[in-house]
Formats: C-alpha cells, sequence, structure tokens
C-alpha cells in the first residue's frame, strides 16, 4: 500500500474525483525516493513558481513508520507544500497525492471507512501536534489514487475502484508508447479519438502518465512499448503530447539513473535504489546551475520542454480540442480552444505547412525550442496573422521535432 503522508492523516478529504487543485494548476509530479528535506526545498525554488499542482511521493509507511524521515523534514516539506513561505505572492502547491496498490490483496480498500481502518497501525507511529493542527486547518488538502494495473482482461478491473476517487489509467502510456515508437503500424493520426475513444476509462476517474516507478523498468504493464528519460526526444514528445491534451489528471515522473545491464532484454539491475551515500542513506538533489539536477537524480519535470508544457497544460485548461489536423501519419496538430495550439513532427520527413490555430493574431514563443524572456523569445518565433492562420515547419532531425504556442507565450 503506497500512500503519502497527508493522505493518511486526512481520511475524509482522501477519495475524491475533483483534484481539487490550487487555481490555474493542473498537473501532478511524483518525485520518486526524494527525501522530504529536498521535496520541501522544490517546492518553493522551483514547483509552485512553475505552477505544479501536486506532488507525489512514495510509501511515507516505509519513509516515516520506520524512522526514514524526522518529524522536522516531513513538518516543514509539508508546510512548503500546502502555503507559501515568505513571499506573497507565491501560491501553494496545495495538494498532495499517493498511491493505494491494489495487488496488496489483503490491504484492498473497500470504502474510505476500510481505508481508514488501514492505516490506523502508521497513524499510530506519527507524532507531533502540527500533523495534527494541520488536518484542521486544511481540509481537502490530500488526494489518493488507486493503483490498478488493468490494461483489459485482468482479473482485477480499474471499475471496481472508481467509486473510492481517481484510479490509474495503465493502458494510457502502453499506447502511448506503442504510438509514439510506431510500433505495430501505430500512427500518431489515430490519436484524433484519444482518450475514452480508445477505450480509457472515463476522463473524470483517470489519471494518465507516460510512465511511472514501476513500467520504466520493465515491471508493471506496458513492457518495452513504455518511453522513459532513456529516450528522452520521444520521451519529451509523449509528455508533451500528454499534456496538451485534455483528457485525465496528468502525472509526470521524476526520476534517478541506474547502471542497467540487459542480459536477454531483463535489466538485472531493475531492482537498484536511488543515489545513495556510503551508509546508505539517499543523497540530496543537487541543481546545477543550468537548473538540472546532478548525482544521478534525472528530474524530467525540470526539462525546460516538460516545465513549459505544464504551464501550457495551465494556461489551456478546460478549453476545448479543436481545429485537429493531421496527415494521415504520423504529423498532427490540434488547438485548445483559442488559448494554445501545438504541432508534432513524429515522422521521418519535414513537417511544412500553414494551419488555422484559432488564436488571436500576433507573435507567439515556441515554448518548446525556448521561452518568453521578457518581450523577447529564446526558441523559434511562430506568427499568427490575423485570421488565425501560422506557419509551422518542423525538420524531423531538430532535437525537439514539435512545437507550442500559448496565450501567455504571446510576444
Amino acid at each position: 500500500m503506497k500512500l503519502v503522508i497527508l493522505t493518511m492523516l486526512f481520511g475524509f478529504g482522501v477519495m475524491q474525483h475533483n483534484p481539487n487543485f490550487q487555481h490555474g494548476r493542473t498537473t501532478i509530479v511524483q518525485l520518486f525516493e526524494w527525501r522530504w528535506s529536498d521535496i520541501a526545498a522544490e517546492c518553493e525554488r522551483f514547483l509552485a513558481p512553475k505552477g505544479f499542482g501536486g506532488i507525489q511521493d512514495n510509501d511515507p509507511k516505509h519513509r516515516l513508520c520506520k524512522g526514514y524521515s524526522t518529524t522536522k523534514e516531513s513538518d516543514r516539506a509539508l508546510r512548503q507544500m500546502t502555503w507559501p513561505p515568505q513571499s506573497p505572492d507565491l501560491k501553494p502547491i496545495k495538494m498532495v497525492w499517493g498511491e493505494l496498490d491494489h495487488r496488496v490483496k489483503a490491504k484492498r480498500p473497500t470504502s474510505v471507512k476500510h481505508l481508514l481502518e488501514l492505516l490506523q497501525d502508521c497513524w499510530k507511529t506519527i507524532s507531533g501536534d502540527y500533523l495534527l493542527n494541520l488536518i484542521k486547518r486544511m481540509p481537502r488538502l490530500c488526494k489518493a489514487v488507486t493503483k490498478v494495473i488493468d490494461l483489459g482482461g485482468e482479473a482485477i478491473s480499474y471499475s471496481e475502484y472508481i467509486h473510492l476517487g481517481r484510479v490509474t489509467e495503465f493502458k494510457y502510456g502502453a499506447k502511448l508508447g506503442n504510438i509514439f515508437r510506431k510500433w505495430n503500424e501505430e500512427k500518431l493520426f489515430y490519436t484524433r479519438t484519444w482518450g475514452e475513444g480508445w477505450g480509457f476509462m472515463s476522463d473524470g476517474n483517470a489519471v494518465v502518465f507516460v510512465d511511472n516507478h514501476d513500467n520504466q523498468r520493465g515491471h508493471g504493464a506496458g513492457g518495452s512499448s513504455i518511453i522513459t528519460f532513456w529516450d528522452s526526444k520521444l520521451y519529451k514528445m509523449a509528455v508533451g503530447y500528454m499534456l496538451a491534451h485534455p483528457y485525465g489528471v496528468a502525472r509526470i515522473m521524476s526520476s534517478y539513473r541506474w547502471n542497467r545491464n540487459f542480459v536477454n532484454g531483463k535489466d538485472q539491475n531493475d531492482w537498484m535504489g536511488p543515489p545513495a551515500n556510503t551508509n546508505g542513506s539517499t543523497k540530496s538533489v543537487p541543481v546545477n546551475s543550468d537548473q538540472t539536477c546532478g548525482d544521478g537524480w534525472v528530474c524530467e519535470h525540470r526539462w525546460r520542454q516538460i516545465t513549459n508544457m505544464v504551464i501550457f497544460r495551465n494556461v489551456v485548461k478546460q478549453q476545448p480540442q479543436i481545429s485537429w489536423w493531421d496527415n494521415q501519419s504520423n504529423q498532427v496538430a490540434f488547438g485548445r480552444g483559442d488559448l494554445g495550439f501545438i504541432v508534432f513532427n513524429n515522422d521521418d520527413w519535414d513537417l511544412d505547412v500553414t494551419l488555422n490555430t484559432g488564436m488571436s493574431g500576433g507573435t507567439y514563443c515556441d515554448v518548446i525550442s525556448g521561452q518568453k524572456d521578457g518581450n523577447k523569445c529564446t526558441g523559434k518565433q511562430i506568427i499568427v496573422s490575423k485570421d488565425g492562420n501560422a506557419h509551422f515547419k518542423i525538420s524531423n532531425t531538430d532535437e525537439d521535432p514539435f512545437i507550442a504556442i500559448h496565450a501567455e507565450s504571446k510576444l
């Protein structure tokens, strides 16, 4: 059973389908195996300013109930996650998410009451008046998602758990991986009906992701079709597609590297834990001058393309998908109301086309190749005419063969 500490503490807010994000935020990040102190620091220095809406940590029963985190560390982390520090213009992350693993048969929750009963043992090990006061002051702070590996045909179905709240949609990453890898004759233009049209659960029940801590190691579901940070070009495109598309509550992964050792197609080191000190303790997450992470931490959420697509998703929130275009192959484009537009080229040849974006006229900064910096753009500039048309040219050899513009990237 995997839960975030606040999920354990705040039963009456745990199982709801409404993500209850801070206004204008839309995306969860899974900080896999991060220390509480690093989570706290990341919330203040990066996640809150960049518009992230929720954090998922892993296995607090191991972290807290077995003494792997101090009250001081978790206290600071929770404070930074749930309200702003001294800066009055910094909005809080607000939401903390966790997972319930349906595979733990003896601990499958059947109701909110049952869920609380399952958490009593761990509850008893947690002390501190701050945590109890937090419960009283912060209603509907936490969410849990039930982790159900259901690719269709399994003995356990996601439909058994949607009454408790949102459920992981494992078919999402598996099928999206096939599409971007162009396996099994899949093509990107088939995703015109992406979402429920592909047999996924209803939009209001789903938590979607390209990869998670299990299937990026070949465990869980999806097999080798799952795209991870090891395939960075495809990964940025797949995550970009997920964040641009309106289906589900999106969760992105923040990982660490390990020394892979493939024997007969299986990684013999898929069990390896996070970067560690000589005494076995987890290393802190250092941030380099270019804002990437070091010491074995990947920090995909800090990659410019992914961070900027989190902002894109925030800007276009609740806008419908419109203006679909495709070339009957692996070049597609679509808009989100009049607030955003995205174009992908996953073919083996160039894209060169004029499309109607549905957006107001002006010059926009492409937030994939760069970003808006004052009244300048560090990447490509896209000129949208008064009638909403814009010309897009994307080489298949580009480092990132997709372009995204949104209302807040207008120069």
